[in-house]
Parts: structure tokens; sequence; C-alpha cells
């Protein structure tokens, strides 16, 4: 919820239009939109984007919108080849918009004027500096869906290059479920996906530095080393995660008087972003993941600075105060506290890496949308694959639950919705392999009680099998791991090195909402307690 400057009273809807019209008055430059439709326009996306269009027009004057049919002259000129397509100031920039800015792509919309409108990018120097190495022309394309919350940041990567170089770089933002016939030739099964020049450079979202220098190297970058020196940090605790254990734990460090950053390094929230359904979180009976962890980042926003799209390149403990280097600047600490959360856990068969992100799948929210009225299967049977299952079926999904076992260890209350649903079970069933040329075609089954082998049609694959702990920075100082691979801690979440503190799925133990929560809350309070009377001083005065 957001709240009113200077104030706790919520903001409501008059207050939140008024922001929006004077940020929108502000902008120097006006906003030319061409919009082309096709045999009127009645289509859902067409419809949509002139609803969205004429809210935005209601903020400002500055906003003109020109409306052809995708047979007039205009779309010829400029080779409009889909309908509805948004053209944004042509005289400047090489910007269009292919489908409709519905959900998670609104804020990429809003985005996308403010940067039109006041003709600067926002890039960093950093980014900047590896930009002004592209020299040759590079059409961009970015896939994306309105149920992604991951799809923004790379959006907006995209938009930033766009408008710092318009000389050399075209966009296209493209809503994959407005163009199937688009995502299907650029196998953009999941999203978000960059293709510069049709070459894939990204899948998923970037930290705004290693996005361009994927454009500048033209292939997948994963980390971006600064040229010089970033700004420094000096804090008395860092957090490294920023999903409920890391927001939670903000909120008590500050609250105790420490002076704390918090780096996510993808989008806040963690798992929960991209939970469709939350329905055991007090307070909310039911709760849609993303509105969950916006309410989560809007509290912490409140008391701490939030460092997103930032990776964690190197901790060196060596120091006091500890170094740490992340993929833009330099932080000091006294403390760190690991918070880095777990991974999607993978099948490890044949055909899973090939085929993903054509038609293999670790997020309903993300990617259901594109199988409406296909035939997929769910991998699992604990509460996540349940709870994805029944998030397809509701989009219109034929959906068949494959588990290994002979009954599921979901909740009760969800294999009661899935029986309700009439969502299919083949039991006592393991995938083998996953088969395809270029997309999933079909799954290779066996029945691991009688050991026969089958073959099944399906158009997606989507796996819930579990976490793995993201413990590679634990691994990297030297923290003891326990045989399940998840960082050793006591019951005041200190881990083995003296400074280094630990809270949620990267513990271990339940995997729930709640639970990393209230682990990230007695973190802190446990560094508040060890930084007034360090542990680690007394253990030495000791010896």
């Amino acid at each position: 919820m957001q709240m009113a400057p200077g104030g706790n009273e919520p903001l409501n809807e008059e207050m939140i239009y008024q922001q929006l019209k004077a940020r929108f008055d502000q902008l120097p430059n006006d906003i030319p939109i061409y919009l082309f439709t096709q045999s009127g326009g009645a289509d859902i996306h067409t419809q949509a984007s002139r609803q969205i269009i004429r809210a935005f027009r209601e903020l400002t004057t500055k906003i003109t919108v020109r409306e052809y049919d995708i047979s007039h002259e205009m779309a010829r000129k400029w080779n409009i080849k889909f309908a509805p397509t948004m053209v944004i100031a042509p005289e400047k920039y090489n910007i269009r918009w292919i489908g409709a800015p519905l959900g998670e792509e609104a804020r990429t919309f809003m985005e996308l004027l403010v940067l039109v409108g006041n003709g600067q990018s926002g890039l960093s120097d950093q980014s900047r500096k590896v930009l002004d190495k592209v020299t040759t022309p590079v059409t961009l394309k970015v896939f994306s869906s309105a149920g992604c919350p991951y799809c923004p940041q790379q959006a907006v990567n995209a938009l930033r290059a766009a408008i710092a170089k318009p000389e050399n770089i075209s966009l296209e933002l493209i809503d994959n479920q407005a163009v199937p016939e688009l995502t299907n030739q650029y196998d953009a099964q999941s999203v978000p996906q960059v293709f510069a020049n049709d070459v894939l450079i990204a899948k998923g979202a970037q930290p705004e530095e290693v996005f361009v220098l994927s454009l500048q190297k033209m292939e997948p970058q994963t980390i971006f080393i600064p040229e010089s020196d970033a700004e420094l940090v000096e804090t008395d605790l860092l957090i490294v995660g920023g999903g409920p254990a890391g927001l939670t734990a903000a909120i008590y460090a500050v609250r105790s008087g420490l002076n704390t950053a918090l780096i996510e390094r993808n989008a806040l929230g963690g798992q929960v972003a991209t939970t469709p359904i939350v329905e055991n979180y007090p307070g909310f009976t039911s709760v849609g993941g993303k509105s969950l962890v916006d309410i989560m980042v809007s509290h912490a926003l409140q008391y701490v600075q939030i460092y997103q799209g930032e990776e964690v390149i190197k901790i060196d403990t060596q120091q006091h105060p500890m170094n740490v280097q992340t993929s833009r600047r330099k932080f000091k600490t006294k403390v760190i506290l690991l918070a880095t959360g777990a991974n999607h856990k993978h099948l490890g068969i044949p055909g899973e890496e090939r085929l993903s992100g054509r038609g293999v799948s670790y997020c309903s929210t993300c990617d259901g949308p594109l199988f409406k009225g296909k035939k997929v299967i769910m991998v699992g049977g604990g509460n996540s694959a349940v709870t994805e299952a029944l998030n397809l079926r509701h989009m219109g999904v034929d959906v068949t639950l494959v588990h290994r076992r002979d009954k599921l260890r979901a909740q009760e209350f969800l294999q009661k919705s899935m029986r309700e649903a009439a969502i299919p079970v083949l039991w006592d069933t393991e995938v083998k392999e996953i088969l395809g040329d270029e997309r999933v075609g079909k799954v290779m089954l066996v029945n691991n009680r009688t050991n026969e082998t089958s073959t099944m049609d399906t158009d997606g694959v989507f796996i819930a099998i579990g976490y793995v702990p993201a413990v590679k920075l634990a691994q990297q100082i030297g923290l003891d791991l326990d045989a399940d691979g998840y960082i050793v801690h006591d019951n005041r979440h200190r881990t083995s090195l003296p400074g280094i503190y630990t809270a949620g799925d990267v513990e271990g133990g339940y995997k729930q909402i709640i639970t990393a929560a209230g682990q990230g809350s007695e973190a802190a309070m446990s560094i508040f307690e060890d930084l007034i009377n360090p542990y680690w001083l007394r253990k030495e005065k000791a010896q």
C-alpha cells in the first residue's frame, strides 16, 4: 500500500491520480503514439490498448494518439505486420509495442511514457560505457507476458538502451499471448526472453549492466564487473536476498537502529512472487503471491535502502568491516545476513535443459497462459505442484499430474480442490525423458512399480519437485553446510563464521512464507544484540 509523503495515511485513488498527473505534467517532451488496428479492432488486445492509452491521456495533454488500420499506407511505411501495434515517438526513437500492456506490462508502459517524455535513458554510467561500444544497428525483441513479475525489469532495460542510442537500437516489446505466431517462431515459450538481431541474448531478468553487456557481446552474460570502483556503501548489516526473510529482517534491523542495506539480484519476493495464490498467510484468507510481495516490499521501503538488480560477486571476510563487491558497487559491513533462499529443483533428465523455455517451465504464473487449450503435465506431488496444477486448470489448460509415489504430500485442502477440479493423476510414474525437436512434443514415462515404459503426447512440462538451496556465496566464503546442502546455523541464526548469519529457505526446514519471515525477524534481533556485545569477542577472551 502506498503512503502519503511525510505521513501515515494510505494514498487514495485521487491522491495517486494527482501525483501521476503532476509527474507527467513535468515531462519536457510530447509523446506521440500511433496505434495500428485491424478491421475496427474489436479484439480484446486492441480494446485494452485503447483503454490504457485513454487512461494515460487523462493525465496529460503531452500524449497524442492517432489510430490507423493496418492496411493504411502509414502501416506500410513503418512495416507494421501485427495488430494491435503501437509506434511511440517515431521521429526520435524506434520503439514499438506489439500487443497490449496488460497486467505486469502496464508498469513497463508507464515507464516507457516517462522515459520518452523525459528524453533521457537513466542508464548508469557503467551501462552507458558498455553501450557506447554498440556501433552497428541492432533490433531488440523482448517477449513478455501479463502475468510475469520479472518481465518489467528486463523490458525497461531494453527501453533504456533504445532511448540512449536511437541511432543504433530498435526495440519491439512483444506480448507473447497477443501474437502466438511470433512466440512460436522464436520459441519464446517462457518469459522474459530477449533477442538481438534474432539471436537469443537473454533469458530471464537481468541487472541493467548485465543486460547491456549481453547486448554488446551478443550472447547471454551472467556477471558484470565494473571498470572502476563503484560507490562505496558502509553499513552495520548487509542483507543478501529480498524474499520474505530478507525483507522482514531489514524492517526489524532498521527499527533496532542498525544502518542496513539489502541486495537482491532478481525480482523481490523470491518464490512468493510467482506463487499464484497464498491461502495460509495470517491476515489473508486468499492473496496473490505477487500482491503479498508488493505489500512486503512497500513496508520494507519505508525503512531500508534496497539495491535491486545487483549480484554479489565476492565477499572478503578477512577484513573487518567485511568487504563485499557487487555487480555495481562496494559495501563495507560489520555483519552479513544470507537470506538467499532456494531455487527450483530440476529433474536432471534428457531434454529438460535443451527444451527449457520451449515447453519446459517452472512457473505456471509466468508461462501458463501460453498453454490455454493445450495439454501439459505437472511433475510433483507437494503443495507447490498441486497449487500450480490448479492454477493451470483455472487458466483453461488441460493438465495431468505425474507423481512418482502412490499418494500426494500436499495438504488435504489442496488435494480436495484438485479432486473437485477433476485433475487426473498418473501414480507411481516418473518422467525419464522430454522429447521434441524445437519444442516439447512428448514425454517418456516409466511406471516405477511395473517398470513399464510408455510415451505421452504433451505440449508442455511444468516441474514443481522442490528446491535446491542457493548456497553459492556460502560455499565461496567457506560456511559449513549440512548433508542436504543447507547452511548450518545455531538457534540464533549464527553460522560457522563470526559475523555471518542466515535466515529463510537457505537454512532448510519448513519452506513456508511465515516461517521465513519469522526467521528473518529472529536473525535481525540476534544481530542487534550481537553487535552490542559481539559473541566472537567473548570467545576470544575466553581462549
